[in-house]
């Protein structure tokens, strides 16, 4: 025998009025479902009726299945009435706290953030850093001997005519809007005691159109070190854990022989890409090599007891090439958009 109580009108209208009262008093959705599973669920007191169904003799199923029927369907109206009025309250309460008054005055305060060129130009510092490495700055106005004649450029080189060049007039003071930052090298070669290990980001000046992959005004990351016994694979080391701390454990670089007045030997550097938009690449990346002696001489060191390496790198480039930057103006024209989509890191 079930243990379910006997099907009787009065148990019926007892287990109503319970579930009834109970739908009543819910007031949220939440409480209505759990009056639901109270009154309507498998053990509540009118699914044990139901139950009982299977214990009344035939002739008198008819009988008590409306009894039970008419109960429970008077639950699940009450039930359904409730939910709704529930819900719509619920959403009107709702809709009320997220009520804009369009009358008012906007909040067009915006929060401000980095650049993402000054956020990787840090990013490149801390590399450098963390591997003992110095920061070394110098003036963006500076004079031609820092910026060419010390650094092994002939005085007919073209790099030193007018159309290369920003010279700062009268042009006989030969002052020059830098057009790289190894000028801070030849400084810190001259003021710094030996060994040497600075790395010198910042902003320089060319001559350039302004389009989707030149700029007049750009910025670059150079390093130099200068101790003894430095070779090529010290060079090759160095550029190898730039790459792969910027661009993944997969990157590599590469060297192609190439000149350069202040290096000897010098390279081209290239740079293996792993995730490169359309598929893993080679790509052009900077310039490096052995410091020229006659360079280290311009600053007063013996290249036959010292020598040592520099190379240099754009940091739009760096930022073309790792975040799939299609055109260099997006960089320099100011448009928030840009930068909101690297993260707005205060």
């Amino acid at each position: 025998m079930s243990d379910a109580p006997e099907i009787t009108a009065d148990a019926v209208e007892a287990a109503v009025t319970a579930a009834l009262a109970a739908i009543a008093a819910a007031s949220s959705t939440t409480e209505l479902k759990a009056a639901r599973s109270a009154h309507v669920g498998e053990s509540s007191a009118l699914a044990r009726l139901n139950a009982r169904m299977r214990d009344v003799p035939n002739d008198q199923k008819a009988a008590f299945g409306k009894l039970v029927g008419a109960g429970r369907g008077r639950v699940a109206q009450a039930l359904a009435a409730r939910e709704a009025e529930l819900a719509e309250a619920e959403t009107a309460a709702k809709l009320e706290a997220e009520r804009i008054d369009i009358t008012a005055l906007p909040q067009r305060a915006r929060v401000g953030a980095r650049h993402p060129l000054t956020l990787l130009q840090d990013q490149v510092g801390d590399i450098f850093v963390g591997m003992g490495w110095e920061i070394a700055e110098g003036p963006e106005l500076e004079h031609e001997w820092y910026n060419f004649d010390a650094l092994n450029l002939d005085a007919d080189h073209p790099a030193r005519q007018m159309q290369d060049t920003f010279y700062v007039d009268p042009v006989a003071a030969h002052l020059l809007l830098r057009t790289q930052t190894s000028p801070v090298q030849m400084r810190s070669m001259l003021t710094r005691d030996l060994p040497i290990y600075i790395v010198s980001p910042g902003r320089v000046y060319r001559t350039d159109e302004f389009d989707a992959t030149h700029l007049p005004v750009f910025s670059q990351f150079e390093g130099l070190v200068i101790d003894k016994g430095i070779t090529m694979a010290h060079l090759r080391g160095t550029l190898d854990h730039v790459a792969r701390a910027l661009f993944g454990a997969e990157a590599k670089t590469r060297l192609r022989a190439n000149y350069f007045p202040f290096t000897e030997p010098s390279a081209e550097l290239d740079l293996w890409h792993p995730t490169f938009t359309g598929g893993a690449r080679w790509i052009e990346w900077g310039g490096c090599g052995m410091v020229n002696p006659n360079v280290l001489r311009a600053a007063g060191i013996d290249p036959e007891e010292y020598s040592g390496f520099a190379f240099g790198m754009g940091i739009e480039r760096t930022l073309m090439f790792r975040s799939d930057v299609k055109d260099m103006r997006d960089m320099a024209e100011g448009d928030v958009r840009f930068s909101e989509q690297f993260g707005m890191v205060v």
